[in-house]
């Protein structure tokens, strides 16, 4: 079993996932059989069930799916409560298959702060729903496309991140900080449940500057 935050931390930032009350973390459960951990044993390549717990029940949390199988991937997701400011506190994930138990930890630094980003994250979201829906119609999303929103990294200050999620996707975007033309913004999708990195990145260089977006690659820390 593979834990991965979301978003993953740019390079240079610190090791804990950091976070504000109400903040929406999601953490991606990915499992893979190993064959020679397997031999000797039944249920390869069937269902795992995942849980998790909160002993200091410091947030709510929020599985699913609950199980899945190998190549599937499950989001567990933990928003801390109000009581968990100014605290850290860890989440015990679990799977479980035929007996077979593992467990792994993810900790949570909860500090002071509101999401105040909520209103412009909205604005830049927008400026890529109708390309997409003219050069990507692939991908389903248009500016009629319903999201839920949540801060990501919020000690971040020069580069901006929050989140947006249909049912379908998540959307990982991004800003900088700045005055043309390094005022970009770039956003990163992720198909849920069934990819545990974004398969797509797009970019619009300046924001300022009414440039269109465009194409980008993934890059791996992302």
């Amino acid at each position: 079993m593979e834990i991965i935050r979301r978003p993953r931390d740019p390079p240079g930032t610190a090791a804990n996932t950091t976070a504000i009350a109400g903040q929406r973390c999601v953490f991606l459960v990915v499992v893979e059989d190993e064959e020679r951990l397997m031999q000797g044993s039944s249920g390869l390549g069937e269902a795992i069930e995942v849980s998790a717990t909160d002993p200091g029940i410091m947030a709510t949390l929020a599985i699913h799916p609950r199980s899945i199988t190998p190549g599937q991937v499950t989001e567990v997701t933990v928003i801390p409560s109000v009581s968990s400011i100014n605290h850290t506190f860890t989440v015990t994930i679990t799977a479980k298959r035929h007996g077979m138990v593992q467990t792994k930890t993810v900790a949570l630094e909860v500090i002071p702060g509101e999401d105040d980003l909520t209103q412009y994250a909205e604005e830049i979201r927008d400026r890529f729903g109708p390309w997409l829906s003219e050069n990507h119609r692939e991908l389903g999303i248009t500016n009629e496309t319903e999201w839920t929103g949540t801060i990501a990294n919020p000690r971040i200050i020069v580069v901006m991140h929050y989140i947006f999620y249909t049912d379908e996707w998540e959307m990982y975007l991004t800003w900088h900080v700045t005055i043309p033309p390094h005022d970009w913004t770039r956003i990163y999708l992720r198909r849920r449940f069934t990819e545990s990195r974004p398969s797509y990145a797009f970019e619009i260089s300046s924001v300022k500057g009414q440039e269109e977006p465009h194409l980008i690659e993934v890059p791996d820390w992302v």
